[in-house]
């Protein structure tokens, strides 16, 4: 007892002298003592009640950290909740009658409590009345701000966070500052609302928005009224950014307020955005142009806040949103790539979402899980989401089924930073702490601008027919610039004068600039090239000649890039001992003076880095290849990821090659590599397929972006798509990559036979197209045309269908003969065997593409009709090579013309080439089909089954073999008319 009461007494507090209590026999004085010594140990401060009080504050510290944005005044409207949660979390203390949720009520208001080292709100106070606590934790967590954070994994990272939102008095503006970020508002808004603009009545100002309602009424522009904030928002990301050392910050943003982005941020003139109004202008440019929403920029300019230079580049985008977000991530990490920045602190990006949007594609998931891998970080995205609170005419509670938009950050732990965009001083700290985060962390960021539409989805659009209540409270709403006014005038910070004067000054600018753009008689489209690539094309942006060199290399070079493919060129290194057995096939090959498919793609890498062209192969599993026949990366058999890449070690200066398999994504991946391909004509960037039909996911990017890219904005681009393609039994999900996709979108005439004796026919037929398709049938063709990729003095996409099974055929073999000086990619190979030597014994000329032809040639063999059955390849199918067409058909009088191919008839080429041919060759000739009869799938899902099995199903090995009975049957056609 004597014990139990020492150690009470100590916790208590006593020194150890009262504490201790001597032990005295149980005699009746001793009984006293110890009565004694209880009463002392009832009198103390109830030492339980003190630890669960301080642990009761800091959940309640823990719990405003936590949810406190759940209770924030985030709409500017008052009449939604920005979570979609109707219930506010009840550990939140927003009323002293809620104290009793963690044991306290309101007699300890008033008591001191020593702060937990997870809080700044105590600045340099270790300890504050719980009365003052939950003040300064409202004042942190629960006004215009909200705050997400706390499901972040790192502490640093989260203490960063606490301390720039709780410390006491952090969010101050000077003077200076306020009247910029007045100005900044000035510029971007228009007059809306009731009433005036103006503090005092009597003013119009016509700022950007309104002057363009004003001229242009009845045109859609997409204004951006309702988060006029947005403006200074963006300004005050870059102006920090530049302070911290960005020099080059790449945006891409959705429609709405692009045109005010444009003038305001970019600095675009603003009479060449006046003249995309001006409907009755000529275009100067190629091309069928966009629509001005739609267009970007590139501008460099001196930085007033930081006086740095600035390079701002605004990516054009489709109306597919967010598809241009990963556009926007590759043209980010090629920008620092060029440049060497390694960490992201001298080129930077920033993203613009719309809430609906940002919740609702997937793209915007897949552009967040490139982040942070290695072959794809950009070291940190800001995000600004213009949260209007409704998407088109949907409620958000349609729309989503998380609480936020913005909840799909999370998955890569990005903080989440919710603001009142009617309160522009929260909305600019919180971009000045986005623009901070990025730069200590090299991480994503998210800013949500909670604002309102104005306007329904365009100016045309009313609102009230799906948002009647919404719509009356806007149309009840001050707009934020006279808000934002009026209280700087109550501050003495600005005066009535000072404030008109800003908005008479802009509206003269305006004004000049509409006057100015009244003398413009051409629109130029290349004025909008949001990629510039100096000094590739001459200063009127054309190619600096029409020609294109031999694509073939010297023995010595051949040679040289052999032995190293089939090598390991590091010291020490064990790779696995079947890759021993392909290095030493390769080195054979090469003895032989021979190349396969992978090796004549290694000779084309290897030759375009001597002469400093950076490749980039990016995909699914494209470091070893799907098929395990590219081995670019080897691995060291017995140390943990060490790796080499031999093709870094060819050439003393080379250009670097980047090799790297990607995420399991390809709308997000080919995106990005698109957007890397923007930044430079000097690089090779291919993207390759797992399988060809895979790419079907990533439509849009090929839709609209790489097809009529050059077209709609004067940008071209030099990707190649690398498709695997064949029918060979396995299935209608791993056989076509739908050529006739590609085909159907080629922007040639099948009815106009061109001038064939044209000077460089063939360069200028390359120059006129969106794209180039080909199926190469030997690894010496595939060869040449990657290299005429970049000796081209032009870029066009490139989309390559390339083999499986030919990746190991022993007739897919190419000599080193066909790739010596002089040589070039062949767009046809014409029969040249014995049918070309008697060509008037020919009953047949046959037309194929790729792989189908060792299909033939070993029939024809079979049957012996060598002489009876000519053959011509046609490698490159679109553009169809007219020049190398028009005199085969001549060549052979007495000859049917036939198309073959592998894929069913409603698929593949026919559709395409039947009436080129035609054009091209003979009128007068039926061109007729040998394929595959038509068909939903793809390819069948059966090898070879049991006859009895089969009944009306098509196999695979039946419909191949029907298709060359059709082929090599002369008699074939005769019941045809």
């Amino acid at each position: 007892q004597s014990w139990d009461i020492f150690f009470r007494n100590t916790n208590a507090g006593a020194p150890p002298g009262a504490a201790y209590q001597s032990p005295l026999p149980l005699s009746r004085g001793s009984l006293a003592t110890v009565a004694h010594a209880q009463a002392l140990v009832e009198a103390q401060p109830n030492v339980d009640k003190l630890v669960e009080d301080h642990l009761a504050v800091q959940s309640l510290i823990r719990a405003y950290q936590i949810r406190g944005h759940h209770v924030a005044q985030l709409d500017p409207l008052g009449i939604l909740d920005a979570d979609l949660d109707s219930s506010v979390p009840a550990d939140i203390i927003s009323s002293t009658d809620k104290l009793g949720f963690y044991g306290l009520d309101e007699s300890d208001l008033d008591k001191v409590f020593h702060l937990p080292t997870t809080t700044f709100i105590g600045g340099q106070e270790s300890a504050l009345p719980l009365r003052e606590i939950i003040r300064r934790l409202e004042m942190a967590y629960c006004q215009h701000i909200g705050v997400e954070f706390m499901f972040i994994n790192d502490l640093e990272q989260c203490q960063w966070i606490r301390q720039k939102f709780e410390t006491p008095g952090v969010m101050q503006f000077t003077n200076e500052e306020k009247r910029t970020l007045l100005a900044r508002l000035v510029r971007s808004t228009r007059e809306s609302g009731p009433g005036d603009l103006s503090i005092s009545g009597g003013l119009a100002p016509t700022r950007f928005e309104e002057f363009l309602q004003r001229k242009w009424s009845s045109e859609k522009r997409f204004g951006l009224e309702g988060c006029e904030v947005l403006i200074p928002a963006l300004k005050t990301i870059i102006d920090k950014s530049s302070e911290n050392g960005v020099d080059y910050v790449i945006m891409g943003m959705p429609h709405r307020g692009r045109l005010n982005v444009l003038a305001n941020v970019i600095r675009k003139e603003l009479e060449q955005i006046f003249c995309q109004f001006d409907s009755k202008l000529e275009a100067a440019d190629e091309g069928s142009g966009d629509v001005k929403y739609h267009l970007g920029m590139y501008h460099r300019r001196i930085n007033r806040v930081t006086d740095r230079n600035i390079t701002l580049s605004l990516v054009a985008n489709p109306s597919h949103l967010e598809a241009a977000d990963p556009v926007v991530m590759g043209k980010t990490k090629a920008e620092q790539f060029y440049c060497g920045d390694t960490e992201g602190k001298k080129v930077m990006s920033i993203l613009l979402h719309g809430d609906a949007a940002f919740a609702g594609q997937g793209i915007v998931y897949e552009t967040f899980h490139l982040s942070d891998l290695p072959s794809y970080t950009t070291h940190g995205t800001v995000h600004v989401v213009v949260n209007n609170q409704i998407g088109f005419t949907t409620d958000p509670r349609m729309a989503r089924s998380s609480p936020y938009p913005t909840d799909v950050a999370r998955v890569v732990n990005a903080p989440i930073f919710h603001v009142n965009s009617d309160d522009p001083e929260a909305v600019m700290y919180v971009c000045k702490v986005a623009a901070e985060w990025r730069s200590t962390f090299h991480k994503d960021v998210v800013v949500d601008l909670v604002c309102y539409r104005r306007n329904g989805h365009n100016e045309m659009d009313e609102p009230m027919f799906t948002q009647p209540l919404m719509y009356k409270q806007i149309r009840k709403q001050k707009p934020v610039l006279q808000k934002y006014a009026e209280l700087l005038v109550s501050q003495g910070v600005v005066n009535q004068p000072e404030y008109e004067e800003e908005i008479s000054k802009y509206d003269k600018i305006c004004e000049e600039a509409f006057a100015r753009s009244k003398d413009e008689k051409i629109l130029h489209i290349k004025h909008w090239l949001d990629s510039p690539w100096p000094g590739f094309f001459t200063l009127d942006g054309q190619p600096r000649s029409m020609s294109c060199p031999s694509t073939g290399l010297t023995e010595d070079i051949l040679t040289h890039i052999g032995n190293v493919a089939s090598s390991v060129p590091v010291e020490n290194f064990t790779i696995h001992g079947g890759l021993s057995r392909i290095l030493k096939t390769r080195g054979e090959l090469v003895k032989n003076r021979t190349v396969d498919w992978a090796l004549a793609e290694y000779m084309a890498f290897g030759s375009l880095l001597k002469e400093g062209i950076h490749i980039r192969l990016s995909g699914q599993d494209v470091e070893r290849g799907t098929f395990s026949h590219r081995h670019h990366v080897l691995h060291d058999q017995n140390v943990d990821k060490r790796t080499c890449i031999p093709m870094n070690h060819l050439w003393p200066g080379q250009a670097p090659y980047t090799v790297c398999n990607s995420s399991l994504s390809e709308y997000g991946v080919l995106g990005f590599e698109l957007g890397f391909a923007m930044a430079s004509p000097n690089a090779l960037v291919l993207w390759e397929a797992q399988f060809g039909d895979f790419h079907n996911t990533a439509q849009c990017i090929i839709d609209q972006f790489i097809c009529p890219g050059q077209a709609k904005w004067v940008r071209q681009n030099g990707i190649v798509l690398l498709l695997p393609h064949g029918m060979e039994g396995m299935g209608p999900e791993h056989s076509s990559a739908r050529p006739e996709r590609f085909l159907q979108m080629c922007n040639d005439d099948p009815d106009v036979l061109p001038d064939l004796k044209e000077a460089n026919f063939d360069i200028t037929q390359l120059y006129d197209c969106n794209w180039v398709v080909v199926n190469c049938s030997t690894p010496g063709n595939f060869f040449h045309v990657l290299r005429r990729q970049i000796l081209l003095p032009f870029r066009k996409p490139l989309i390559i269908f390339t083999p499986k099974s030919l990746l190991r055929h022993p007739e897919a073999r190419t000599s080193f003969d066909e790739m010596l000086p002089g040589t070039h990619f062949q767009r046809v190979i014409p029969e040249d065997g014995p049918a070309a030597q008697d060509p008037d014994n020919v009953k047949r000329l046959l037309f194929c593409t790729g792989k189908v032809y060792y299909d033939l040639t070993r029939e024809r063999k079979a049957r012996g009709m060598e002489g009876q059955v000519a053959i011509t390849r046609i490698e490159q199918v679109g553009w169809h090579p007219s020049c190398r067409m028009a005199g085969l058909a001549p060549k052979y009088p007495g000859a049917e013309l036939a198309w073959c191919q592998e894929e069913h008839k409603n698929q593949g080429y026919y559709d395409y080439v039947k009436p080129r041919l035609r054009t091209t060759i003979s009128r007068a000739k039926p061109v007729w089909y040998a394929g595959r009869d038509p068909a939903a799938a793809p390819a069948t899902g059966r090898k070879k089954t049991h006859l009895t099995e089969l009944q009306n199903k098509k196999t695979h090995l039946t419909e191949l073999q029907r298709l060359l009975d059709t082929a090599f049957d002369l008699d074939a056609f005769k019941n045809f008319s």
